[in-house]
């Protein structure tokens, strides 16, 4: 979709008093034009109702993907349709959310989650730094901070700097995601270009803004990213989940498990006619994941031999 395409296709309705319906406009305008100007509307589509702008995409960047990955959990990126709802009234709460899944988006469509691998935080846990759940500490992000989770569907846990670098807006002043709460996520530092003292952000990773209200950033240290959101969302506990494929008896593919140590020389490669392979070794052997698009739309003939299943050959197809 061209830049003036993605403008006529965010329909900002307008609701209640005009001053109400400004404000929705505005921020509509704001969701839209975070993802031309990032240089992503071709990719992604931005529609707005009249509360929410939906950044849909297919949740698989054009950047290197899987890249110095050791601690794989043996799950692979594959294309999924992904519907991500950004609040146009923004409201500031008083009590952090925390989920096991994506808690906003980036400007290129990639669902945005916690630094935790599998859902562990909760309210309590805000607080601490889990080390032992931390996606980049126990090696489990590629070098553009993010990996293939339970979905086989891509996704960040840190920064997302290969997609910053990809950014025709690049700078301190872009905005390079949104918190489902309808808050956007900035750099590591203020839009200004000026450092954020120690201590300024809060337990989200966030702070106030003259613009926005509030504003989320990212960060070289734990918690990287957006770690709970501030912001209310009425609807919290339907906010959309990539499900796991599944294979056409109906049954669901079994979750891999990270390998103990780690693997060594991860490679993901893909071909023009979207065929992919991730292969690894472990303790002296070689894995591997392969898929390719079957007959049916949505669906990947899939052979693998991976530590999971203790090193035997499966073959078989797989669904969205």
């Amino acid at each position: 979709m061209s830049r003036s395409g993605a403008m006529v296709a965010a329909v900002c309705l307008t609701v209640g008093t005009a001053t109400a319906a400004h404000a929705h406009e505005d921020h509509c305008t704001a969701v839209v034009d975070s993802v031309a100007e990032a240089g992503f509307d071709d990719s992604v589509t931005v529609t707005c109702s009249d509360s929410h702008a939906l950044i849909t995409s297919d949740t698989y960047p054009d950047h290197d993907l899987m890249t110095g990955i050791t601690g794989t959990n043996e799950q692979v990126p594959v294309p999924a349709d992904y519907a991500a709802p950004v609040i146009l009234a923004p409201v500031l709460g008083d009590t952090p959310l925390t989920r096991d899944a994506a808690l906003g988006v980036a400007v290129n469509g990639v669902p945005i989650y916690d630094y935790t691998g599998g859902g562990e935080m909760t309210q309590a846990d805000l607080a601490h730094h889990q080390a032992h759940h931390d996606t980049i500490q126990t090696g489990q992000l590629d070098v553009c901070g993010g990996h293939a989770g339970r979905g086989d569907d891509y996704h960040y846990h840190a920064a997302p700097v290969c997609m910053i670098a990809q950014m025709e807006n690049a700078g301190p002043d872009a905005i390079i995601g949104w918190g489902f709460d309808g808050f956007p996520i900035y750099g590591d530092t203020n839009p200004d270009g000026s450092v954020i003292a120690q201590g300024v952000l809060d337990v989200c990773n966030g702070q106030t803004d003259d613009t926005f209200g509030y504003r989320y950033h990212t960060s070289a240290d734990a918690p990287y990213i957006v770690q709970c959101l501030m912001g209310e969302v009425a609807s919290f506990d339907r906010l959309p989940r990539v499900s796991p494929l599944t294979a056409t008896d109906g049954k669901g593919v079994e979750a891999g498990r990270p390998p103990e140590g780690g693997v060594e020389n991860l490679v993901f490669t893909q071909d023009a006619q979207g065929g992919r392979s991730m292969d690894y070794s472990y303790a002296g052997e070689d894995y591997f994941i392969r898929y390719r698009p079957a007959t049916a739309e949505g669906c990947y003939d899939f052979e693998t031999k991976t530590i999971t299943h203790n090193g035997a050959l499966v073959a078989d197809e797989f669904c969205r």
